[in-house]
């Protein structure tokens, strides 16, 4: 005997918009593809939740009661989306619901809604972000009597969403950083230290100033905060400040109004309301304005904002992480930024070491940004990193390893470096050979691995032209390169 299916939850968007002159009424006999999925012979819900918008309420209440005649738990959940057509606001809405979703199968579907609204079910499913199907009601205008199937599944299996594959391969990356507990790769004594101090401002709710050089992770650590705090459950916004002009930034923080500006078609929520109750990460706080200071300063003070071109006072709760690469006591000592707010931001600071100082690191961070590849640096290729100062950091080691999984397939030679990591090895080691001599045997070998790591260089990578230069044959240079047999 076969046990029954699991229930499923079916979520949606309200099937029953607000009534406006300009929509073309539905049929009598078109009940809308809500009802028509839930009266088919296909559907075994025992949940539903159906978004909806504050002009859509009326309506939508109408629905839901319908929908209680087929499904024993129907919720209907307002959302503050003033412009159905706003990606940003509606990704960030069903992204900020996807935690709070119960355990089981779901069905979204596609035939509800704004087709904005509709696409973002699209990314959301295709990037991973929402395990679903995703499911379409075929209208009632194109549905012959009878039809095998009025209900199908959308699978979009094919190659043809590039922008998706990328996004899906970039949350692996992601999940494969937060790996362990706080996201953070490295035992060695500055990590240690950071852990520790990391936990105990997570479970406070102080504004946090994070420091460090371009590329040691600065937003890994906030999201690492955010996640070891008691906001974990709510959303975590983060946003570079320099990436935009003074005018549009206020408008991005603080949200605008209807007609605030040329172009400005409806109210726009702005960083801090979309972070409400969760955490805000402002990367580069120290290109802000001074005028886009001052107002930074009033929410963090009074806890309220006004939308650009508003009136009325709204209510943030949000907690403020703010990182900087820029010595921001010397701004303030030039007066390009307020004593007060850095002061303010820095309820508590983080200091995030730099690669060189992690000397111990280097090799749990090369075997994560690996991941399963099979690809192993040679000794000679991991004694020209570890002699690297890596004034990129973290992100430039990243990028490195990621050169390898291109351009390698089973080894990493030195030839295989970018160049500033393979003239740094051959001027090190030639640096090495003069301070301390050794026997004749290991100065000769390390010379000849020299000049060979310079031709391979000098040729990029070429082997023919290295041994040309080297006016040795192919296949000798060919053994004698490292890692070679």
């Amino acid at each position: 005997m076969h046990a029954a299916p699991e229930p499923r939850l079916l979520l949606s968007w309200t099937d029953r918009g607000p009534t406006r002159a300009h929509h073309s009424p539905r049929g009598a006999a078109d009940r809308g593809p809500l009802l028509r999925l839930v009266e088919s012979a296909e559907a075994a819900y025992g949940r539903a939740l159906i978004l909806f918008t504050p002009e859509s309420r009326e309506n939508t209440a109408q629905l839901l009661v319908a929908l209680r005649v087929h499904i024993p738990e129907v919720e209907g959940r307002e959302v503050d989306v003033a412009d159905p057509s706003d990606y940003r606001a509606l990704f960030e809405t069903c992204r900020g619901l996807l935690p709070t979703l119960p355990a089981g199968p779901v069905d979204v579907v596609l035939s509800a809604g704004t087709p904005q609204a509709q696409a973002v079910w699209v990314l959301l499913v295709k990037a991973e972000l929402l395990a679903a199907r995703m499911l379409q009601v075929i209208p009632p205008a194109f549905v012959p009597v009878p039809h095998p199937r009025p209900v199908r599944e959308v699978r979009l299996d094919f190659a043809g969403f590039p922008e998706i594959r990328a996004l899906r391969e970039e949350l692996v990356r992601l999940r494969g950083q937060v790996g362990a507990p706080d996201g953070l790769v490295g035992d060695s004594a500055p990590m240690a230290l950071l852990r520790a101090r990391l936990l105990a401002v997570a479970k406070s709710d102080v504004p946090v100033l994070i420091l460090g050089e371009t590329g040691t992770g600065k937003e890994l650590v906030a999201r690492a905060i955010h996640a070891a705090s008691p906001r974990r459950g709510a959303p975590f916004v983060a946003e570079n400040c320099g990436a935009f002009a003074e005018g549009v930034l206020q408008s991005e923080l603080f949200g605008h109004e209807r007609g605030a500006f040329t172009g400005a078609a409806g109210r726009r929520r702005g960083l801090f309301e979309q972070a409400d109750g969760g955490t805000l990460l402002l990367d580069e706080v120290g290109e802000l304005s001074l005028s886009t200071q001052a107002s930074l300063l009033r929410v963090l003070q009074e806890g309220t904002l006004r939308r650009v071109g508003g009136e009325r006072a709204v209510r943030v709760d949000v907690r403020l992480l703010a990182a900087t690469h820029r010595d921001l006591p010397a701004l303030v000592r030039e007066g390009r930024f307020r004593e007060d707010l850095y002061y303010r931001l820095r309820g508590a600071s983080l200091e995030l070491p730099p690669l060189r100082a992690r000397g111990a690191d280097l090799d749990a961070l090369v075997a994560h940004f690996l991941g399963g590849s099979r690809l192993r640096p040679t000794p000679a290729a991991w004694a020209a990193l570890r002699a690297w100062r890596w004034p990129g950091n973290v992100r430039e080691l990243r990028a490195e390893v990621l050169r390898w999984t291109v351009f390698c397939t089973d080894r990493v030679g030195v030839e295989d470096l970018s160049p500033e990591l393979r003239g740094h090895r051959v001027e090190a080691r030639s640096a090495e050979i003069e301070a301390a001599p050794r026997s004749l045997a290991v100065v000769v070998a390390e010379a000849e691995q020299a000049a060979i790591a310079a031709a391979m260089a000098a040729s990029g990578g070429n082997l023919s032209q290295a041994a040309r230069l080297l006016e040795i044959d192919r296949n000798t240079l060919k053994r004698k390169l490292p890692g070679r047999v």
